[in-house]
């Protein structure tokens, strides 16, 4: 007696599947492009607005009550000292606080703590944080409305960025690499800072792009810190009074001439380029450990 090939049963679950991929890529070109299309008709927007007020005299000239004599020199300097300040606090303690986490702290319970309170403090609402400066760095420590409380600040917000990203990075790193080094009879920490911390450091660079990224447009913990809207002098040490580029745009939003929300399109065309220059230069960095680690 003949017996019948069934069809393989496993056909009308492939096609299936294959069905709902298609679908799902779908959606998620679309939800893409739905992304792309409207930072795009915001760009143009902000730049036709804006652009005829971006020249020499704009980053020159002052704050004023007076649109056509109003300068973003002193929001401009501000903001290079804050965030340059902040990089040069958040990095060096966010890879340490990673390495450590890391590679040598014990994989108890005591660390595993930590690490979900690190990775709960980033999610914490920035003003939250602002607070936070105002009462430790302003008010505790007396450091006053300053370049370097405002930083602190801002450190303090982007710190579990940077250590989270920093611990993804380092985790990547195989673990051959380090069973090598320690074969080869080098200490923990010599295989770290020559073998693990290269291969992870393109990782780490990412994170701290993202983190800077974000700490360069935050206004309300800088607002309740003390940066200050109308400033006519730019910061000369890390006690002075400062003023940021958010704060300046969110100034201009705000008065009722017209020409004032154009000239803050110009604003946040600045804003825009410093970003760009500041990952720029980070991608930079981060290529150039990666070609090494390459080679």
């Amino acid at each position: 007696m003949a017996v019948q090939a069934s069809p393989l049963k496993g056909s009308g679950n492939l096609q299936r599947r294959k069905a709902v991929g298609t679908i799902a890529r779908g959606a998620f070109f679309l939800a893409t492009m739905f992304g792309l299309v409207i930072l795009a008709i915001l760009l143009i927007d902000i730049i036709s607005d804006g652009y005829t007020w971006v020249d020499r005299d704009f980053f020159t000239a002052l704050p004023s009550r007076f649109p056509e004599r109003a300068g973003i020199k002193v929001a401009l300097m501000g903001t290079l000292w804050v965030m340059g300040l902040t990089a040069l606090i958040t990095f060096p303690v966010g890879v340490g606080a990673s390495i450590y986490l890391q590679e040598f702290a014990p994989r108890n319970r005591i660390t595993a703590i930590i690490e979900t309170n690190i990775a709960n403090l980033a999610g914490v609402p920035s003003i939250v944080y602002g607070l936070l400066g105002l009462g430790v760095f302003v008010e505790i420590m007396r450091m006053g409305r300053s370049v370097i409380a405002g930083s602190l600040t801002l450190s303090l917000l982007v710190l579990p960025i940077v250590i989270i990203a920093s611990q993804e990075a380092l985790k990547a790193v195989p673990d051959s690499i380090r069973q090598g080094g320690l074969a080869l009879g080098a200490t923990r920490l010599q295989v770290v800072r020559s073998h693990v911390l290269p291969s992870a450091m393109p990782g780490i660079l990412t994170g701290t792009i993202l983190a800077l990224s974000r700490a360069i447009g935050e206004t309300a913990p800088l607002i309740v810190v003390g940066a200050v809207a109308f400033l006519t002098f730019t910061p000369e040490g890390l006690d002075s009074q400062f003023s940021v580029m958010p704060i300046m745009i969110y100034n201009w939003t705000a008065r009722p001439q017209e020409d004032f929300h154009s000239l803050a399109a110009g604003g946040i065309i600045v804003l825009l380029a410093v970003l760009l220059a500041m990952n720029m230069t980070a991608i930079l960095l981060r290529n150039h450990f990666q070609n090494k680690q390459i080679q």
